[in-house]
């Protein structure tokens, strides 16, 4: 077996950095998890990731936020690793339009911290981190590809994570460290986050109350189930430092599915009516994502294989088996 990866997972109690961190530990490799733990959401679904990954061998936990540079700067020191999966970040389209300035510690402050600990670090190979399909914004033509500009923002959290990756973009040109920026688009699953768009249809059909659906429907989304993600993410990781300097990858489901379509899969789901409260668009919401996977599965052999017809009911029944429905 190869020698194992010594990885600092960021937001490692989030929804990705959950699935990665066991995926790492099942791979054999060693794992510090990062994370601050806040209140976003409900903070016992995050403790109770962090329980169900338990207390493995090459396992450890710190809580620390990210943007507080003296310390991210120790643990590196501290630790050696080899790589970073840079997930942590304050999420949320919605909430950056009041909340402003936490978009800013954490996603422009928290992403220099690491880029300035592993300028200094000696044992580094590689960065990965998380950036986002809202960067595309509402001016690019699907599908959306990496080669296509990407500076219409039409949200706070899409300008934040469009400046990270210009800031490892002059980081990989100034220091030469490798680093791989991908742009999630919609990641659902088991153990996801209770403001996404599934996650809210779910639990309001399942109470009998109306959902909220915006633009009077008129939208689509390419949703991405969590294990297509992480299979990719893993071999990502773990592959041989070429010497490459910046690159950008979509990671999608490839395939946009009608909001409609998609509420009346989860509704099939749930064994439930769906009643639907129609609203205007939102601000700071796109009105299509669309992944153009050519890049990524030509280097990765990347190809999605879990259509929403088979993911959604996954979610609803861990949903059930969660909250014991």
């Amino acid at each position: 077996m190869p020698k194992p990866l010594r990885v600092i997972v960021t937001g490692a109690a989030g929804f990705i950095g959950h699935h990665a961190v066991k995926a790492l530990l099942k791979a054999g490799h060693e794992v510090l998890a990062l994370d601050n733990l806040n209140e976003y959401y409900d903070l016992k679904l995050k403790t109770d990731r962090l329980e169900q990954i338990g207390s493995p061998g090459g396992f450890a936990f710190e809580k620390v936020h990210i943007s507080e540079h003296e310390k991210i700067a120790s643990i590196f020191d501290k630790y050696a690793p080899t790589h970073v999966l840079h997930l942590a970040a304050q999420a949320g389209v919605r909430y950056s339009i009041d909340h402003p300035f936490s978009y800013i510690d954490s996603n422009i402050k928290g992403h220099l911290s690491i880029l300035e600990a592993a300028r200094h670090s000696r044992s580094l190979e590689h960065i990965i981190y998380a950036s986002s399909s809202s960067v595309y914004g509402n001016d690019t033509e699907p599908p959306f590809s990496e080669s296509d500009r990407a500076d219409t923002p039409v949200s706070l959290y899409a300008a934040t994570k469009r400046a990270d990756e210009l800031l490892s973009e002059s980081y990989a040109r100034l220091y030469g460290i490798p680093q791989t920026g991908l742009r999630f688009f919609t990641v659902y699953g088991p153990w996801g986050r209770p403001d996404m768009a599934y996650w809210l249809f779910t639990r309001a059909i399942l109470d009998a109350k109306p959902i909220k659906v915006f633009n009077n429907g008129e939208l689509e989304r390419d949703f991405t189930y969590i294990d297509d993600v992480i299979d990719v993410l893993i071999r990502i990781v773990e592959e041989k430092n070429t010497g490459f300097g910046h690159r950008l990858y979509n990671i999608g489901g490839a395939k946009p599915v009608p909001l409609k379509k998609f509420i009346e899969v989860i509704a099939k789901a749930c064994d439930r009516e769906a009643e639907c409260e129609y609203l205007p668009m939102q601000k700071g919401d796109v009105y299509r994502t669309h992944a153009d996977l050519t890049r990524i599965s030509r280097e990765y052999g990347y190809a999605p294989k879990t259509e929403i017809e088979t993911g959604i009911p996954r979610f609803v029944q861990w949903y059930r088996d969660y909250f014991r429905i």
